[in-house]
């Protein structure tokens, strides 16, 4: 129950983040380090950060989430550069709107290093505890939580970070306990009281894959796939980087043996046997789910990676099953490099409770309760970096919340976190979220390497940024500047003798004379290339260099991108009226006076994007808006 009468507080904080998974300590860490006293609650102080799936960050799309959350002053990118045990780039053949960083964490390591950073971080109070009320006040905004044993604490705003806690049961075949994951208490209570409060809550599934002896494989029948020697970093912080040991990962495939004992024991599995109708993850689906959805396919990749330096635990990635525990040994064993293996900890999918965030604002406020705001897989999201990344935004809207400042709302052509925030907002979305490069129109201004140029000047302002950071932000953009400006203003002459070695070299001719710059933009000619020739700057690190070739190398398609931004956001950008009826609105279609009700956008853009809403509609409330600004005028 929601609790609207009179009680007693036993401590009184400015911010109160519910959960300490990766959204939780993102948003307790910033709302803290901008000066509001924080409390982080969380069900089990052993478990904060912990990696409950694979223990990885990166990959597509995901790198580019764990970059920006860096260049705000996060700290998920500096836990990866801390604790990896391997770094791989993917994509590297491709463009570097694609290239994905991805590390291979030590769990235990990640999980322990997060801790002490949170408990020595100053304003910020951690206490085990399971909330389940909320406390509100004679305005119906939040004032206070309570625990599951009665303790209430005031505060100005409060954080749901629950995970996969709320409501949480697992399941192994027909077999099911409550639980948040194996081993630890699901959140109970909360979801009632969000009910009562006028919210509409869902189910979600998602699912972990066994774990395996290391001790029991035979590495020799699997493909190897190797670290990248030249280390690359999430942080743009150079005092986290540290050069460290490397481990291989393995790739082994599914057989016919693994196929055909999968397709006759469907019926045991938690889906297809009906006892779970909760919608899992599309871009991650268990094995059954492949086996069904791929027929025709022989085999799958199944990838074989550590979960830690010390730990004998293999994590079986692609291989995430709800099958009974009996059947799983059969599976792996059916697997070529684990026909010996010994099964550590069974697989088993997770169902839980989750809030459709088109009931928050993009702030990550919620339009019913002020002061309340929810992030990570409370909000239909999947994997850390997405959680990390609202994380950070919930806790410093909170934090400006609780000061009466303006909440800071991320534009979608500005960051993949913004394109995160306003799909969940915008998007009435019935599956896991996972973010995908191809969900961002505008991927190619989006990039890694510049998400400190995007992004970091904005961290400072909000107060993020020290000092430091901020120096070495800017001594990188001014070296990245001026040479930039030496590669345009730096010529080869056709008939010296490093211009006709580079001719030789890449068989085109050089006429007369060519720019540093117009030699970048060859077709496979690279920064290495002039270092080659002793064209380079020494002087500059890589992130340096790289940064000054793309934006030479892809200027002209990162103009037309820039000039296509600006066009878009003539429109976009155009506030809505709060009060806008739009069932009073004709012209529109009823599906789109019932979603946009539904949703309340905040700007044409965003109203743009909601399902139902067409481009015919879109234009219908433009002229509305127009019609109605010259009757008032």
């Amino acid at each position: 129950m929601t609790i609207n009468s009179p009680v007693e507080f036993q401590d009184a904080f400015d911010i109160i983040v519910v959960g300490a998974g990766h959204s939780g300590c993102e948003a307790a860490l910033a709302s803290a380090r901008l000066g509001r006293r924080t409390l982080m609650l969380t069900l089990n102080l052993d478990k904060i950060a912990w990696q409950p799936c694979n223990p990885a960050v990166g990959g597509p799309a995901k790198s580019q989430l764990t970059h920006e959350v860096d260049a705000l002053g996060g700290e998920i990118g500096k836990m990866a550069d801390r604790t990896y045990l391997q770094k791989r780039i993917l994509n590297s053949s491709r463009g570097p709107a694609v290239w994905a960083l991805r590390a291979q964490t030590d769990k235990r390591e990640y999980a322990a290093v997060m801790k002490e950073i949170v408990e020595n971080q100053a304003n910020l109070t951690i206490r085990e505890g399971m909330v389940t009320d909320l406390v509100l006040g004679k305005n119906d905004e939040v004032i206070g939580v309570q625990t599951y044993f009665g303790t209430c604490f005031a505060t100005k705003a409060v954080v749901l970070t629950t995970g996969t806690f709320l409501g949480g049961r697992i399941w192994v075949g027909n077999k099911s306990m409550e639980a948040g994951r194996a081993g630890e208490f699901a959140a109970i209570g909360l979801t009632d009281t969000l009910n009562q409060l006028g919210f509409e809550t869902g189910r979600l599934k998602t699912g972990t894959p066994a774990r395996v002896d290391r001790r029991s494989v035979d590495y020799s029948k699997m493909e190897i796939q190797p670290y990248d020697e030249e280390l690359r970093w999430f942080s743009f912080d150079p005092e986290v980087w540290v050069a460290r040991e490397q481990m291989n990962c393995y790739l082994t495939r599914t057989t016919a043996e693994t196929h055909k004992l999968i397709r006759d024991n469907l019926h045991l599995s938690p889906v297809y046997g009906g006892w779970v109708d909760a919608k899992g993850p599309r871009y991650c689906p268990s094995i059954e789910d492949k086996i069904v959805r791929f027929a025709d396919k022989e085999s799958h990749q199944i990838f074989i990676e550590p979960e830690g330096r010390d730990i004998p635990e293999l994590y079986i990635q692609g291989f995430s099953t709800g099958l009974p525990e009996n059947l799983q040994l059969a599976m792996l064993h059916s697997l070529p490099g684990l026909e010996h293996c010994a099964m550590l900890r069974p697989a088993y999918a997770v169902e839980y409770d989750f809030l459709p965030a088109t009931q928050c604002y993009p702030t990550l406020m919620t339009k019913k309760i002020e002061g309340l705001f929810s992030a990570g897989q409370i909000n239909g999201t999947t994997g850390y970096e997405e959680a990390a990344a609202q994380g950070i935004v919930a806790g410093i809207n909170a934090a400006r919340f609780a000061q009466g400042k303006e909440m800071i709302v991320f534009p979608r052509e500005e960051s993949y976190l913004g394109t995160l925030i306003d799909d969940l907002c915008t998007k009435d979305l019935r599956e896991p979220y996972r973010m995908l490069t191809s969900r961002s129109e505008y991927r190619l201004i989006l990039r890694s390497d510049n998400a400190d140029r995007r992004l970091t000047p904005m961290g400072r302002e909000i107060g993020l940024i020290s000092d430091r950071r901020w120096q070495l932000y800017c001594d990188k953009q001014a070296n990245i500047a001026a040479e930039k400006e030496r590669l345009y203003e730096t010529r080869i002459k056709e008939k010296d003798e490093v211009g006709m070695a580079i001719a030789e070299a890449t068989n085109q001719k050089i006429k007369g004379s060519i720019t540093l710059a117009d030699l970048l933009r060859r077709p496979g000619f690279h920064y290495a290339d002039l270092a080659k020739y002793g064209l380079d700057n020494s002087d500059l690190n890589q992130a340096e260099t790289e940064g000054a070739e793309i934006d030479i190398k892809y200027s002209g398609y990162i103009k037309r991108q820039q000039i296509q931004i600006e066009q878009i956001a003539r429109h976009s950008k155009r506030k809505l009226p709060a009060d806008l009826d739009y069932f009073a609105i004709d012209t529109l279609s009823m599906e789109a006076r019932e979603k946009l009700s539904k949703v309340q956008p905040l700007t044409i853009g965003q109203a743009s994007r909601i399902g139902g809403v067409n481009p015919a509609d879109v234009n219908a409330l433009l002229i509305y808006l127009e019609i109605d600004r010259r009757v008032k005028v």
